[in-house]
């Protein structure tokens, strides 16, 4: 039991804070910077999948008509998956008096966002294809910033920074915001040690030439970035990419969220395992079956620690300790889950407890779909 406690205990440091220390070493011994430019201006087509999006695809479009780069330069295409709710009558009104083209297409019957995706590339003019959620709101600069990446011809794909909101705009100040203030930070260090293993989907760009049609139960967000590394370019991050998006306002939805992606994601490592060889690509092996793989498995070492600590807790000491830090990290966990239920603002010490657990929890009930072999295809709005 001794021995479990241990290897369950190092196993979540390097998950956590092993690799990632590991990756800013990797990228400041042997740093690959991006060649940018500001004066690099492709021509480029923002792709828009959306379904029953009528609350905010309005917003939406005209953020995108807002964005600051030459017009000539720029289409927007929408495609709607069976909505019903005049979802695409509000694309056609915004079009008629936009400075840029804006095509709505429309797929039916319902086949899910990677579909879609797959429909507008074969449409799309621009050099460089843009991905936006349909309620995504971006910073005037974004596609500046982003394109500027492939001045660089061993780029393929470039990411943006998301940062959760509040409906009234203000920045969300813990849970989410401190993981995704996490993960944005691994991903600064990946791109400079090579490539980054995730990307946030809403707000990214690829170039044209080299997108893949997909399957229309893989995940778009994480696959076509990992066909871009297969064929030799290069992911990475471009933190002046500002995404605004709304964060989900309960748990249970942002949970339902978090189950779906992770499910599809699973099966995207399962489909793209090959990259994971360390005989094709050693580096980017490591850093998907660290930051990827095993982030989606900490659940195994978190129940084997936990049961491993309390079955050790008589012998006291460092075992003693441990099971009580155990238990009063649960506690703080569940009661940010409690306050939140009851309408409460979560500062750090509840929030970040809980949304630790409540995104394990969602691998955990993932992996368990992903064992029955269930699939995730259609969406519905992003409200879980």
């Amino acid at each position: 039991m001794v021995l479990i406690f241990w290897a369950s205990f190092f196993l979540l440091f390097y998950i956590y804070f092993g690799y990632p220390l590991a990756i800013k070493a990797v990228a400041t011994l042997k740093p690959r910077p991006v060649d940018k430019s500001n004066d690099y201006q492709p021509s480029v087509s923002i792709l828009i999948a959306a379904y029953n999006e009528a609350k905010d695809i309005e917003a939406t479009l005209l953020n995108k008509l807002e964005l600051d780069y030459p017009a000539d330069l720029m289409e927007i295409l929408v495609i709607s998956d069976e909505s019903d709710d005049g979802t695409d009558d509000i694309v056609k009104r915004v079009a008629q008096t936009a400075a840029f083209p804006i095509r709505l297409y429309r797929q039916v019957p319902r086949q899910g966002k990677t579909a879609g995706l797959n429909t507008l590339k074969n449409h799309a003019k621009g050099d460089i294809l843009l991905f936006s959620d349909a309620n995504s709101e971006w910073d005037a600069q974004a596609v500046s910033a982003l394109v500027s990446n492939f001045n660089d011809p061993t780029v393929g794909y470039a990411t943006g920074k998301m940062i959760y909101v509040h409906q009234d705009g203000s920045l969300v100040g813990d849970g989410c915001s401190a993981y995704m203030k996490y993960e944005n930070w691994l991903r600064l260090q990946e791109t400079q040690a090579g490539s980054v293993v995730g990307v946030d989907g809403g707000i990214d760009a690829m170039r044209k030439s080299l997108h893949q049609p997909l399957n229309a139960d893989q995940l778009p967000d994480f696959v076509q970035p990992l066909k871009v590394v297969e064929q030799g370019y290069r992911v990475v991050y471009e933190p002046k990419a500002l995404l605004k998006e709304e964060a989900l306002t309960d748990g249970a939805s942002e949970f339902s969220m978090r189950v779906r992606v992770s499910l599809r994601a699973l099966w995207a490592l399962k489909d793209m395992k090959h990259l994971m060889n360390p005989a094709r690509d050693g580096l980017f092996a490591w850093q998907m079956i660290s930051h990827k793989l095993l982030r989606y498995g900490a659940f195994v070492p978190m129940i084997t620690l936990a049961l491993a600590t309390l079955i050790l807790a008589p012998k006291g000491g460092i075992y003693l300790l441990a099971a009580l830090g155990y238990i009063a990290f649960v506690a703080l966990a569940w009661q940010g889950h409690k306050k939140e239920a009851e309408g409460e603002s979560l500062s750090a010490v509840y929030s970040i407890p809980y949304y630790f657990m409540l995104l394990n929890l969602a691998s955990y009930k993932a992996c368990v779909a992903f064992l029955k072999g269930e699939k995730k295809v259609i969406w519905n709005p992003r409200k879980g």
